[in-house]
């Protein structure tokens, strides 16, 4: 594979799908899913911070953008073209990739009150996050 793969994606597609991974996200840590459970598990006390600026939407658009970019281009490199090989595909990348790096994260990171809770909720975040987005990518292809 080269960079040479970014030329031949959908672009629209790999918008939606990071709009779509990113509102993911909305619903997923909202208070009535798993919101209340992973901000005990970061020990805010059901209270963000005072001081969160446009970061704390901003970064994770990012990265939402960053982990769709790259499962697009994994995509066009094996020929993902419909939305069964799509969700294969996020799969793949989200219980390959984001879950163990979300785990080992979460193992040395003793500074949570709940580490297992906060891993667990941003680890399953990332899979159904893949997920969707692999599915859009695979369909749009």
């Amino acid at each position: 594979m080269s960079l040479s793969v970014l030329g031949d994606l959908n672009w629209f597609a790999v918008i939606v799908a990071t709009i779509a991974y990113f509102a993911l996200g909305a619903l997923w840590y909202a208070e009535f899913a798993f919101g209340r459970a992973w901000q005990r598990s970061v020990g805010w006390d059901l209270n963000p911070p005072e001081n969160a600026g446009p970061g704390i939407y901003v970064v994770p658009l990012a990265t939402c953008f960053l982990a769709t970019l790259a499962t697009a281009m994994i995509g066009a490199a094996s020929g993902t073209d419909n939305i069964m090989e799509g969700i294969l595909l996020g799969l793949v990348v989200g219980i390959g990739v984001a879950l163990p790096v979300m785990f080992v994260t979460g193992m040395f990171d003793m500074t949570k009150p709940a580490p297992t809770t906060f891993m667990a909720i941003g680890a399953g975040y990332h899979v159904v996050g893949l997920v969707l987005a692999g599915a859009i990518l695979g369909l749009w292809r």
